[in-house]
């Protein structure tokens, strides 16, 4: 038999590391700020392709001689493709780049296969949906937990997602890592990934409740936890090693996104186990909020 881990027993270490860990995430984040990409900022992306494999930090010089020295260039996809991406409103800038490119390259000229334009209108309208949609997916999960288990497991899974999204944007704001649509998209993906970590641990304090009457709520939330800790790790493990695969070999499109998720995955895999269990300490859940009173009252025979 498993021998049951008292998880509970150190809640109050993991409270203020939990503190710690939110305070300094939320001071970055307002004091830096994020570091928008294209996508919400407006600017001019430029897809090159050259005859031979391009040299990335000539490039870069070749663009910094021409005045752009706001220029990211990355690889992308195979040795003779490049990406450019750089701030600005003129819808001509793309190809003025690409000149100066072909300019300063004679030995191995480029062309010009894609030139994207984000207005900054169009890229403020991204933001505040994206924020919106956020928004709207933490009140459709405090609903449908509400519904689906108590009003209890609704408040400490939503306080578990708040955590696990201000620490993974606070860590992306200190490091400054670009925040674009595919970073939105990873913070996306671990309110999903960290909720279904989360109600597998409810799910079993539920079933719990109804197996062991005669244990405490701290006794529950440790023999769940213990129980599903098997499962959780093997997820989480397969999880960041996948993500890691992507960080290394995914190139720097997917630089930002696989960051995020990595640090989402460590902090919803913590948040199932030491926020989401102590704020149920916290609402004092108990058997009567799950299982309805047994009605020991006699029938009473109404027959004449």
């Amino acid at each position: 038999m498993l021998r049951t881990i008292n998880f509970m027993g150190v809640r109050n270490v993991a409270f203020g590391v939990t503190v710690l860990l939110t305070v300094l995430a939320l001071f970055s984040w307002f004091q830096k700020g994020l570091n928008y990409g294209l996508d919400f900022t407006g600017g001019t992306l430029i897809e090159l392709t050259y005859e031979r494999p391009a040299d990335v930090m000539k490039v870069r010089s070749q663009l910094s001689d021409a005045g752009y020295h706001e220029a990211v260039v990355q690889s992308f996809g195979a040795t003779t493709d490049l990406l450019v991406r750089m701030p600005g409103e003129d819808p001509q800038l793309g190809h003025k780049v690409a000149e100066a490119l072909q300019k300063a390259g004679s030995d191995n000229p480029a062309q010009v296969k894609r030139v994207e334009f984000v207005g900054p209108q169009v890229g403020e309208e991204l933001r505040d949906q994206g924020g919106l949609g956020m928004l709207m997916a933490l009140g459709g999960i405090l609903i449908y937990l509400a519904f689906r288990f108590q009003w209890k497991f609704a408040v400490g899974a939503i306080v578990s997602l708040i955590h696990d999204v201000v620490v993974t944007v606070g860590i992306l704001s200190f490091f400054q890592v670009t925040f674009d649509l595919t970073v939105l998209a990873a913070v996306l993906a671990i309110i999903g990934y960290s909720l279904n970590d989360t109600i597998v641990v409810f799910d079993r304090v539920r079933e719990n409740f109804r197996v062991l009457r005669k244990a405490s709520l701290i006794e529950n939330i440790n023999i769940s936890t213990t129980q599903t800790l098997l499962r959780t790790m093997a997820t989480s493990v397969s999880t960041l090693l996948a993500i890691a695969a992507l960080l290394f070999f995914g190139g720097d499109n997917l630089h930002g996104f696989s960051i995020a998720l990595f640090v989402g995955v460590l902090a919803g895999t913590y948040s199932s186990i030491y926020i989401a269990n102590v704020v149920l300490i916290w609402l004092n859940l108990s058997s009567e909020d799950l299982i309805p009173p047994a009605n020991t009252e006699k029938e009473v025979d109404e027959r004449p």
